[in-house]
């Protein structure tokens, strides 16, 4: 499973499960457009179903400022009443926020549709500076009929970033694009604004290199396909399913990032593109047959047109500006980097999970009085917290109390303080989930905070002692369809829902026990043990989220859900929240709005302490024992890099995998093995050579610490993503653009890992076309690499491919511990990687690695030129671990002296074959500026 930590951002917007769908009255009967003929639509309901009619609009009424401009859109002809009811007056708002950053609002005038409250999520101020005469982006329109276009300002006859023009799109009509798949017909392309159904289509380049538009495991892997061999729909709607193929999962992120490649001039532009909204939709990147474009269509079940455009014009830049408007990530507490489960056979732990076992009768905020009763809970985790934490799980649904005798403190001061969801009639909202028959909260409602923070400080005063939260089922899950316990006899009620591994939930691997036994090698006598069907990782049938019949908890549009009807396997769509906000309207927000109520709780139990949450709403399970996985994990990871949730990982190890996915999740940002019953047992200890890798792995991520922390003091401070696809780094080589084999570490590291099995080397490019000296992390040697093509590496199985990129100066721990704690305390390295012209430059940051908000820190340099090092800092931290050792490559020639501080250094070798000069027992004083020379 990958799993993001919940980032603080209370004034500012979320980038998960976004802004805006509407209110509705009366829910229509849903079509599924995957059964209607392209030529012939009409619904019991009136509805066309035929977009092609829709007449679009006219632009009137326009003021201008020096900000931008609002106008007036009215319908340019009779409504075709598509999927909804055509909205007639709408209002356009166009805002430069930034030099970096548009803003194009459209909404109906009459502000009827749904829209997000800034009490929830709030948006910029306006700017106080006037920047549409130099903003990087312009925006350009046709009053009639109306359609707009982004452009930069600085390639005006360049094809426009954006561009919702019918005469840039392909001629409509066009039949299904994608095979077996009606809704993917295209009718036409004008703007449609409906109450329960809105489009808008821009045109892309020919095969356009996107990515983002989450969360999704997709085949295509971290570039998404937009055909013309196939194409991708994206439905925005937060599901219970834990890793299908192209289908919706977690959570909602309707953002995505477009690199783009002048061919004439040999370099690169990246932009950013974002809709604020929670509604439900289809995204859809396609290539109709013989088109010289590929577009994007937005078809959304409610809401308003609300738009971001990020100019960038690097991928990086995108990322920061994406941040600078929904919130940066909050601050991680530095033993959240360490390795999370074990400690065992020598190999560390930092963190101790608690899943539902640990309840009594799968009941949130209670204790399992056989085997987790209080007082010897208490006293495990406080002895437990000499050196390491703990995290428990939070289910998203409460138990109902089931009669007089059942004495279920969280249920009864919800129903006092009235805190949960309720039917249209006001009666109680009653799911069923593990523990039975059950409730929910509404986020909404001014006395769900306080209820919610006294559960969990009652809980942690029970016995818990909890680190942080892990917030599962938040989608939110519910087992049944309805409010199935309204009405029902509750107390005969009992879990009818196995856990995963109990009779009725059987857990079944890729590994043949029986057949091979119990060593989970990755091979046996030469045979690969893991024998599956592979089907699961077939693209799906696009048209599989239809089902036939009819609904009256959705609109007429069906978008692609996954589980069919919007309200299977999750909350009705009728379900009310305060002031009758539909479930419909706010199903997206419901993780996010627990995720920020946790967030403020803790920090109210824990004052002064970074909050630790993890989340499932955000992040998809990527962690099943299958290879394939393994490269959608780090598809997955860059995905939310995008995403402004950048600390995740997947739960190792992947069963038989254990050794590669131990070795490949040691350079994600959050490291943990996590298992759930009745499958193979996976911690690394059982098997030797996975001991062996695990202790080799985790004492190189304990040496990165400092560097991992910087580069999350940069996410924290500037947006600035930690994990890196290629073209990151190196954005004109195309030949890179759709790698997702390998990832880069910051600037500075590059891993190839092993996505495959029975197989003891790898093959990986090395970007920088012969331009850049990539040396190996073990051995420092230099790499020869092809330029611009794969290079093979050898990979036996304890073994992952790390090189260090040149100009790169790392802080490192000297000497890796059990804990992050204890390797904190002891001295630091520094390593060079020089380039060729001798220069090479790094960056650490340094604090208490917990305060909340972050106290007193230090931020260092380090600078190399000329054969001398110097190393400078600012800030009032006092670091009381020395720099004990400097490893310095790329020194030609052997030197005949080394100083520090001008004084003259004996404890220093030179390897020729290397070129590496390693200087010890220096005791560098990092309070201080300090200066290491040779020559």
């Amino acid at each position: 499973m990958v799993f993001p930590i919940w980032r603080e951002n209370e004034n500012r917007v979320f980038p998960l499960l976004l802004a805006a769908a509407r209110q509705l009255s009366t829910l229509q009967t849903q079509i599924f457009p995957s059964s209607l003929s392209a030529t012939s639509r009409e619904s019991d309901s009136g509805h066309s179903l035929n977009v092609g009619d829709c007449p679009g609009y006219t632009l009137g009424s326009l003021h201008e400022s020096q900000n931008g401009l609002t106008a007036r859109l009215s319908m340019a002809g009779p409504a075709c009443n598509a999927f909804g009811t055509d909205i007639h007056n709408l209002t356009i708002q166009v805002t430069y926020e930034s030099k970096t950053r548009l803003h194009v609002n459209i909404f109906d005038t009459d502000d009827k549709q749904y829209t997000i409250p800034q009490t929830v999520i709030a948006r910029p101020a306006p700017p106080k500076e006037a920047f549409s005469q130099n903003s990087d982006l312009v925006f350009n329109y046709n009053p009639s009929p109306f359609a707009f276009w982004i452009t930069r300002r600085s390639e005006p006859q360049a094809m426009p970033l954006f561009d919702t023009r019918i005469s840039s799109l392909p001629k409509a009509p066009i039949g299904p694009v994608i095979a077996n798949d009606n809704s993917t017909a295209l009718d036409g392309f004008p703007l449609i604004f409906e109450d329960q159904y809105l489009q808008l289509t821009s045109a892309l380049p020919l095969n356009a290199n996107v990515y983002g538009l989450g969360e999704v495991v997709a085949s295509s892997g971290f570039r998404r396909n937009v055909g013309p061999d196939g194409g991708t729909i994206q439905t925005m709607w937060a599901r219970d399913k834990a890793d299908p193929v192209d289908e919706n999962i977690y959570g909602t992120h309707p953002v995505y990032l477009e690199h783009r490649f002048d061919e004439s001039k040999k370099t690169s532009h990246s932009h950013g593109v974002f809709l604020m909204s929670a509604a439900g939709a289809d995204i859809l990147l396609l290539t109709p047959p013989n088109s010289n474009v590929s577009l994007i269509e937005y078809r959304l079940l409610g809401g308003v047109l609300d738009f971001y455009f990020f100019s960038g014009p690097t991928p990086a830049n995108v990322v920061e500006q994406y941040g600078e408007l929904i919130g940066l990530p909050t601050w991680q507490p530095v033993w959240g980097f360490g390795f999370q489960l074990c400690k065992e056979a020598n190999i560390p732990l930092e963190v101790m999970w608690n899943d539902i076992d640990l309840y009594h009768v799968w009941r949130d905020f209670t204790l399992d009085p056989v085997n987790f009763p209080g007082d010897d809970l208490r006293a495990f985790i406080q002895n437990w917290y000499a050196a390491s934490y703990d995290i428990p799980i939070v289910d998203a649904a409460i138990p109902k109390q089931v009669n007089a005798t059942d004495i279920y403190d969280p249920y009864t001061r919800g129903v006092e303080q009235r805190v949960f969801l309720t039917n249209p009639d006001g009666s109680e909202y009653i799911g069923e989930v593990r523990p039975g028959y059950t409730v929910f909260a509404d986020w909404f409602q001014n006395n769900t905070q306080q209820w919610w923070t006294d559960a969990l400080r009652n809980w942690s005063q029970s016995g818990v002692e909890f680190s942080g939260i892990w917030l599962d089922m938040n989608e939110a899950s519910s087992y049944c369809d309805g409010s199935c316990g309204t009405g029902a006899n509750l107390t005969i009620d009992s879990s009818t829902f196995p856990l995963p591994g109990e009779p009725g939930d059987l857990v079944t691997e890729c590994y043949n026990a029986t057949r091979f036994g119990p060593s989970g090698n990755i091979t046996v006598n030469g045979t690969l043990t893991c024998q599956t069907d592979n089907s699961a990782l077939t693209k799906r049938g696009l048209g599989a989220g239809k089902e036939s019949g009819v609904d009256l908890n959705v609109p007429p549009y069906a978008i692609h859900n996954g589980n069919g009807r919007l309200s299977i396997h999750t909350l009705a769509t009728n379900a009310t929240h305060v002031d009758g906000q539909a479930e419909l309207d706010v199903h997206n927000l419901w993780g996010m709005m627990e995720g920020r109520a946790t967030h403020l709780a803790i920090n109210d139990i824990l004052p002064g302490t970074r909050p630790f949450i993890i989340s499932r709403s955000t992040f998809p399970l990527l962690g099943s024992g299958l290879w394939s996985y393994l490269r959608f994990n780090i598809a997955g990871a860059l995905q939310f890099q995008l995403f402004q949730i950048p600390f995740v990982g997947a739960d190792t190890c992947g069963f038989e995998l254990c050794n590669r996915w131990m070795q490949l999740s040691a350079f994600m940002p959050f490291y943990r093995n996590h298992n759930i019953r009745g499958a193979i047992s996976q911690e690394p200890y059982r098997w030797e050579s996975v001991a062996n890798t695990s202790r080799n792995v985790i004492a190189t991520r304990y040496s990165l610490l400092p560097y991992w922390y910087t580069l999350f003091a940069n996410a924290s401070t500037f947006g600035t993503p930690p994990m890196r696809a290629l073209f990151f780094e190196f954005p004109d080589e195309p030949e890179l653009f759709a790698i997702d084999s390998q990832f880069m570490v910051g600037r500075d590291l590059l891993v190839t890992p092993v996505l495959s099995p029975n197989v003891t080397s790898v093959k990986g490019i090395f970007p920088g076309r012969g331009s850049v000296i990539w040396r190996d992390w073990y051995s420092h040697e230099v790499l020869k690499a092809a330029t611009g093509a794969n290079t093979t590496l050898t990979a036996p199985l304890g073994h992952i491919n790390v090189h260090i990129r040149d100009g790169s100066a790392l802080l490192l721990h000297a000497t890796p511990a059990y804990t992050v704690e204890e390797t904190r305390g002891g001295p630091f390295s520094l390593l060079v990687s020089q380039a060729a012209n001798g220069q090479a430059f790094g960056t650490a940051y340094l604090d208490d690695g917990v305060s909340n908000p972050p106290g007193p820190s230090r931020s260092l340099t380090f600078s190399v030129t000329k054969n001398q090092l110097h190393i400078a800092g600012v800030g009032s931290f006092k670091v009381d671990q020395m720099v004990e050792e400097v490893t310095i490559l790329g020194v030609a020639t052997a030197p005949k002296r080394v100083l520090m501080d001008s004084r003259a250094v004996d404890g220093w070798r030179y390897t020729a074959s290397k070129e590496e000069l390693v200087i010890s027992s220096l005791s560098i004083d990092l309070n201080r500026e300090a200066t290491v020379q040779w020559s």
